[in-house]
Formats: structure tokens, sequence, C-alpha cells
């Protein structure tokens, strides 16, 4: 008998733990760069929701866009560019109700420190001393698709393709800068300002336009007041400081 009373309670332990666990998950597919910022923020939202885990999944915009598209599991999802969170309504992957913009940033082009190539402006990469220019695959890393707008809109884009070299997210590019191994980058300017003093930023690219941040429920969560919750979150008060900090502007 004290056999069995002990194996009930221990799958009781076991069983209700777990759901509750599953219960109070909040994953967030986010843009790569939202990264850092976006770990700043999780004590803060945590704080406020007792028993609420967040849990973030980051990447490339356009590959967590194929992720939902796919049926991976998620409930809040943020992109760095308008192109795939439109894409995401329209495939009604997230409820439109809930989308908003809660931040934006800026296009930059980055040195190591110390510029070898010995760059000064976007005009310099056709020179003969650029060799190896950093950019997010455009396809699907939205920093690489601004970059590519703004060299388009420069008339450089079809002259320098034999010196770019892909990133399958913008901080691959940023740790291709930190390592040294490209002559200069496009990242965001919140990216430059993680590299820290290994990187340099030379100038924003106005070409490129203003770098957008929409975030929204995703459809099939099964947490929506949560993942809700989270969505009025970030573009609260609350979160404001954690996004200055790291670079960010209010939309």
């Amino acid at each position: 008998m004290h056999r069995k009373l002990c194996a009930l309670f221990l799958v009781l332990a076991l069983a209700v733990p777990a759901t509750a666990a599953q219960a109070a998950d909040l994953i967030v597919s986010a843009a790569a760069s939202l990264t850092d910022v976006l770990k700043d923020v999780k004590p803060l939202f945590e704080a406020k929701h007792p028993g609420a885990t967040v849990v973030y999944n980051m990447a490339s915009s356009g590959d967590l866009y194929r992720q939902l598209e796919s049926g991976a599991p998620a409930d809040v999802y943020a992109s760095a560019n308008l192109k795939w969170m439109d894409q995401a309504v329209a495939k009604k992957l997230v409820d439109e109700s809930t989308r908003i913009t809660f931040a934006t940033n800026s296009l930059v082009l980055a040195v190591p420190t110390g510029n070898p190539a010995k760059v000064k402006a976007v005009a310099d990469l056709t020179g003969k001393a650029v060799g190896r220019i950093g950019i997010g695959v455009p396809e699907h890393v939205p920093a690489g698709a601004y970059a590519k707008k703004a060299l388009e809109a420069l008339k450089l884009w079809d002259v320098l393709q034999p010196k770019l070299i892909p990133g399958e997210s913008v901080r691959q590019v940023l740790d291709y800068l930190v390592r040294g191994e490209i002559d200069c980058g496009f990242v965001y300017a919140t990216d430059a300002k993680k590299g820290g003093d290994a990187v340099t930023t030379l100038a924003t690219v106005p070409e490129a336009g203003i770098v957008t941040y929409p975030v929204a429920v995703v459809s099939t969560s099964t947490q929506k007041d949560l993942a809700q919750a989270f969505v009025t979150f970030l573009a609260s008060p609350d979160a404001a400081p954690a996004f200055a900090a790291r670079g960010f502007s209010k939309p």
C-alpha cells in the first residue's frame, strides 16, 4: 500500500509541474537584432507576470516567418521589417488586430576597428582596397534587404556583387566585423554598438530608409492573453529605457 501511494504521489508530482510549465512558457520568435534588448526586458516582463517564462527563438525575420509557415510553435512574432510581418498577416499566421510597431533602428556602414581598407563612405566600396563587404542575405535577412535597397538607389548593387559576403543574419555580419574577416559591413546601428571597441561605425545609410520593428500575436498561440500582454509590454514605458540603452528609437 505504501509503495502504491508513493507511486501515485510521484505521478502527480511529475504531471502537475509539467502541465504548469507548458502553460506558462511564452515562445517569442524575434529578429536576431533584438537579441540583447529582449534579454534585457525578459526579467522585467516576468516580474509583472509571476509564473510566466519567456523563451526566445532568435533568427532572421525571414527564417522565422518560414518556421511559422511550417507550423513551428510560437506565441509572438517580431520582425525587423514590414515585409515579413505583412506576409504573416496575409497568410493569417498572426492576428492582425494585435499588430503594433514598437521600435525603429537605422542601417549603418561599419568597419573593423583600425579600418584596414581605409573606407570612408559607401562610395569607396568600389575601390580596389575593399575586397570583402558583409551583407545579410537579402532574401530573408531584413538588414540585407535594407542594404540592397540602398545600394540599388546608389547604382552600386550590380557592380559590388563580386565583393559581397553573405550572412545568414545581421549578427553573423557583425561577427565577421568583430573578427576582422571583412573590410566593412552593413549592420544596424544597435549591432555596431554591440560590437564595442572591435567595430567602428562610419556612417548611417539614409537610402535604406527607417528600420521598422512590428510585432503581433501568433494565430495558433495557446496563450493569447499572455502573448498580447508581451506585445503591449514591448511598447510600454516600462520597456522603453532598455530599448533606448541599446540604441533603438521609438516609432
